[in-house]
């Protein structure tokens, strides 16, 4: 858990209590007053609870480093069974159809000084999708598309912190895109995250192949 998830689950808890202070206080105008105040507050608790919560699904960003290894099985033409591992170790079986692989991640930077009390770049895996080649094909196959992380509760603390344009000047928030490789029967490839955005490189002499043939 890092300085940027603990920060915001702290000031929740802060608002909470002021929150039941307010409420637990006696008067007739005051009280209705208090109850304003203190409604306001637990729902200002809830946005940093909820934001909290949904930054402990993101993993810090060092320089570069290596996000996810992904190996390929062909099932048939078009078909392929992958096995998504990501650098803390879960695993993700999918099945993407079509000729080409993607991977999308968000990423949190925060800056100063924000970055200068604790708080560190920040990524999450977002979602792996196939891609065919053929334009026709591509309109009209079936396609595939999973996502690998979902927000807790439906709050989008990535996305909140992207619509709020004066928060630009504390924290940036950026999708990187890897570039489409080719899919190929025992391909490994390794992907890796830097500031520069994401990289996917083969590992193996299958993937190397598949690429070279590709390009």
């Amino acid at each position: 858990m890092t300085v940027s998830t603990i920060v915001p689950i702290i000031a929740g808890m802060l608002f909470l209590l002021l929150a039941l202070k307010l409420l637990l206080s006696g008067g007739m105008l005051k009280a209705i007053v208090r109850a304003i105040l203190a409604l306001l507050l637990l729902a200002i608790s809830a946005v940093f609870f909820l934001g909290g919560y949904d930054l402990l699904t993101y993993r810090q960003l060092l320089v570069e480093q290596p996000v996810a290894t992904l190996q390929f099985v062909k099932l048939s033409p078009q078909s392929y069974r992958v096995l998504l591992v990501q650098a803390d170790g879960q695993q993700h079986h999918l099945h993407l159809v079509g000729d080409q692989w993607q991977l999308d991640a968000r990423t949190l930077r925060w800056h100063s000084p924000l970055n200068s009390i604790g708080f560190k770049p920040q990524y999450r895996l977002e979602r792996i999708n196939g891609r065919y080649v053929d334009v026709l094909e591509q309109r009209h196959s079936e396609q595939s598309v999973y996502p690998l992380q979902t927000n807790p509760y439906g709050f989008d603390t990535w996305q909140a912190l992207g619509r709020i344009s004066w928060l630009s000047e504390w924290v940036s928030v950026q999708q990187g895109t890897a570039t489409y490789q080719p899919m190929a029967d025992g391909a490994v490839y390794q992907v890796t995250l830097a500031y520069g955005g994401l990289f996917a490189r083969p590992v193996n002499s299958e993937a190397k192949q598949a690429v070279s043939g590709w390009r």
